[in-house]
């Protein structure tokens, strides 16, 4: 792993700045194709059009859009995105999870008590030609690679640490549905055979799903199956693009790629960072045409795709993931309605189980080697939630860690 961080440190200048492909043949695609590649692609997934599309659907009820508008919104960030991440996953043979900006979604919410919605969709517009542009300039692998991993990866841990909080919360408060999941989980990760076999997080999520049925907790309101994307013009104002764009920016390139890169690196994967950039942009413009948030290389998701199987066949859980959320934006208004008809403990539960070897990696990276009190501090502001000027606590966590190392742990930089 060490050998790996050290290459991508050094070598970005020596190599080509916009990183390049190399797709698998479809025969491949199938012989990498597995049952743990399968179910890790899904719990992605369900992770992604869970707790996600609560925050979507919180920022925009809050901020007066109709359930049209809304349902064009998880249309975009789903459909739009899934063929990116399928696409991207194949032909990087590595898991690249696209999907939309959730710190940027809460700066939006807040934004639209005096906002109007075309005035949000022109920042959009303007936000993603200027992280097309950003891309461009071949500059985002070089400043990535630039940070320290372990401070990277702190902030990482404040990000995911409420993953691990919500699932002992969750088992303190609806024992019934989080003990029978937790138990399925711990038996199958105890007996190897049986976990090549059924894959612990697929095993939990059945365990749920039968828990809440059984419980006669699960109750789907409401009708309607396929999305209806509606195309809106947007308006461009200054009140609106100096509100939103730099924050915007900023969420999507450094803390969600940040995040992303962080993870894909830690799993061993050389991601393509400069590219990753360029994509995010580039999707963006199609995303807002629709009244989507941008997009960009999303941190847990990928957490959880790097978890599913062996390195080399990663990518196939990555294919899985795209082209179930192509699904999931075609079905939109039934999909949402049915997975927001379980208990708040069995999304938090299954997302907790999920992430907990990605947890611990990111706290075994931030705190084993150098820069630990950079990284202690970055964690430290992360998990604070504090958000200065609308942007994400999760950006100030990584600036102050990196400042405190400079000031601090100077020999560290020296050395490294």
């Amino acid at each position: 792993m060490t050998s790996t961080l050290t290459t991508e440190t050094e070598s970005p200048s020596h190599r080509d700045r916009f990183e390049r492909p190399s797709p698998a043949r479809p025969r491949q695609v199938l012989r990498d194709l597995s049952g743990s590649s399968v179910a890790g692609g899904v719990v992605g997934l369900v992770f992604s059009a869970t707790g996600p599309i609560a925050v979507i659907l919180s920022a925009g009820t809050q901020g007066g859009l109709s359930s049209g508008q809304l349902a064009s919104w998880v249309f975009g960030v789903f459909f739009l995105n899934g063929i990116l991440t399928a696409i991207a996953s194949w032909v990087y043979r590595q898991p690249l999870a696209f999907f939309w900006t959730i710190p940027g979604t809460v700066v939006v919410g807040a934004s639209l008590d005096h906002l109007s919605w075309p005035e949000v969709l022109g920042a959009f517009v303007v936000t993603a030609l200027l992280i097309l542009a950003i891309g461009l300039t071949g500059w985002v692998r070089t400043i990535m690679a630039a940070l320290p991993m372990p401070i990277v990866m702190a902030m990482v841990a404040g990000v995911f640490l409420r993953f691990g909080l919500d699932l002992v919360t969750a088992t303190g408060s609806d024992a019934l549905v989080a003990v029978p999941m937790i138990a399925v989980f711990v038996l199958l990760s105890a007996f190897p055979g049986a976990g090549r076999a059924v894959p612990p997080i697929l095993g939990a999520l059945v365990a749920g799903a039968i828990a809440v049925a059984a419980s006669g907790r699960f109750a789907v309101a409401g009708s309607g199956w396929l999305a209806e994307p509606m195309l809106q013009v947007p308006e461009f104002s200054w009140r609106a693009i100096t509100e939103l764009v730099v924050p915007l920016a900023i969420t999507v390139l450094v803390v969600q790629n940040g995040q992303g890169t962080a993870v894909l690196k830690q799993a061993g994967h050389r991601p393509p960072t400069n590219v990753a950039a360029v994509l995010c942009g580039l999707w963006s413009l199609p995303a807002a045409a629709v009244g989507a948030v941008s997009t960009c290389l999303t941190g847990p998701t990928n957490a959880l795709l790097v978890a599913s199987t062996e390195r080399s066949r990663q990518y196939t859980a990555g294919i899985v993931c795209g082209a179930g959320a192509v699904v999931v934006g075609l079905l939109a208004p039934a999909f949402v309605r049915f997975m927001l008809a379980t208990p708040p403990a069995f999304i938090a539960v299954l997302g907790g189980l999920a992430m907990l070897r990605a947890l611990q990696g990111a706290f075994v990276t931030a705190f084993q080697t150098t820069f630990t009190l950079g990284a202690l501090v970055a964690f430290l502001v992360t998990v604070s939630g504090v958000h200065p000027l609308n942007i994400n606590s999760a950006f100030w966590g990584l600036l102050a860690g990196v400042l405190t190392s400079l000031a601090l742990e100077s020999r560290g930089h020296r050395t490294g």
